[in-house]
């Protein structure tokens, strides 16, 4: 016969599974509450505390929603499964509108010629096409953009952190080559803010008008995970603990994700800055290959270009950096909570393609002046063609890297 004591053994392996997925995300919950407390506190300004702030509810939403450029785009187009290009499309709508807002208080007249200020608004040159196929390129052969690899590091991911690694490399590589292609494309590209133009009206109906025909076909084709999600859902229909579960364990819809990516552009350009995370990643970079005799000392017109690019970091702490620091943590807790935190020994094929995918990552992003996510959300956001010119090249080199690895098949 079994023993009470006996039992309780037995039980032991699983109570400390669910034990740790319910401490652990509470103390990584609590550990960044106190430490964007202590940063507010401490003197050193709210940007701190906030970007802190930004970054883990970035980090959340990224591992709840799967809002990831890359797999949205190959899901659509492989598996004709619209629900991440959806969430894409509902970010994009969400933020230009909340850009509007922000941009009709500050600049009431878009027409003097001025910019809005701190907006990613790059110049429109040969070399952001090409920073956007390698972009793209990179995403095909990595598995992810930069900012997914970010929060799969957070799951555990065999091929993120050499992805991150190889867009280290990738950063330093572009910053090398950044002088003679500045001279060749951007020094005299133009920057093309699409308010100053159409007005506000008319770019936000222009824009949004756009969106609607790409995404009108796509609300009407079969979705296997809209149908997943809502029997999932009703399966919870008489669960007391449904609002938590569906928070912290079920997928969110991507339309659910779409909107919380698009409000907190939005909020982090209002009080900080906009949406990237390149910044930190390539102004470390640049300190490391400077240091080596890799990247020249001067990097013409590259700290007066507007993207999510390096400058020169001597504080400890930034920005960027601690809204990184943010996104992984949240991430990394919102993967065990959702039992998807599932550490992998990584393979000759994930560092193979970590490292060769991360370097054009990494390469894309400093041509391009950003990524995924700076340059192209936020740059569409903020009205910028630039954006869209880098959307369209990133779908191209996503499109012929997977046709051809498709054709070998």
């Amino acid at each position: 016969m079994t023993t009470r004591s006996q039992k309780a053994d037995y039980a032991t392996p699983g109570s400390l599974v669910v034990a740790g997925r319910r401490l652990v995300p509470v103390g990584i919950a609590v550990a960044l509450i106190a430490a964007g407390l202590a940063l507010s506190w401490s003197g050193a300004g709210d940007g701190l505390a906030l970007s802190l702030t930004f970054g883990a509810i970035f980090g959340l939403v990224l591992q709840r929603a799967r809002f990831c450029f890359y797999c949205s785009i190959r899901e659509c187009i492989e598996e004709k499964e619209p629900d991440g290009v959806l969430g894409i499309l509902v970010a994009l709508a969400v933020g230009m509108a909340g850009y509007a807002v922000v941009f009709g208080a500050w600049m009431p007249d878009p027409a003097t010629g001025r910019l809005p200020p701190d907006a990613f608004i790059g110049p429109v040159a040969w070399s952001l096409v090409l920073g956007g196929l390698a972009f793209g390129a990179g995403m095909a052969i990595s598995g992810s953009c930069l900012s997914a690899h970010l929060y799969r590091l957070g799951e555990g991911s065999p091929t993120a952190p050499f992805a991150l690694a190889g867009a280290f490399l990738g950063f330093i590589l572009g910053l090398a080559s950044w002088n003679s292609l500045y001279l060749a494309m951007v020094v005299d590209a133009p920057t093309v803010w699409l308010p100053a133009h159409l007005g506000y009206a008319g770019w936000l109906m222009a824009s949004l008008a756009l969106l609607a025909v790409v995404a009108w076909p796509l609300v009407f084709w079969h979705s296997n995970r809209r149908t997943q999600t809502r029997a999932g859902l009703a399966r919870l229909a008489d669960d007391r603990l449904k609002p938590v579960k569906v928070l912290f364990i079920g997928r969110w819809p991507g339309w659910i994700g779409g909107i919380a990516v698009g409000v907190l552009g939005m909020v982090a350009y209002l009080r900080v800055a906009p949406l990237g995370v390149t910044a930190e990643l390539s102004a470390r970079a640049r300190a490391v290959g400077t240091d080596v005799g890799l990247v020249p000392g001067q990097l013409l017109g590259l700290d007066r270009l507007r993207g999510c690019i390096s400058i020169v970091a001597d504080a400890l702490l930034s920005n960027n950096g601690l809204f990184i620091l943010g996104l992984v943590s949240a991430s990394f807790a919102a993967a065990i909570s959702s039992g998807q935190f599932t550490p992998q020994r990584p393979r000759m094929a994930h560092v193979a393609r970590g490292l060769g995918g991360g370097i054009l990552l990494g390469w894309g992003a400093t041509t391009a002046l950003g990524c995924s996510v700076g340059t192209l959300m936020s740059g569409i956001h903020a009205g910028a063609l630039s954006g869209w010119v880098f959307a369209l090249s990133m779908l191209a080199g996503i499109v012929l890297l997977r046709a051809r690895a498709l054709s070998r098949r």
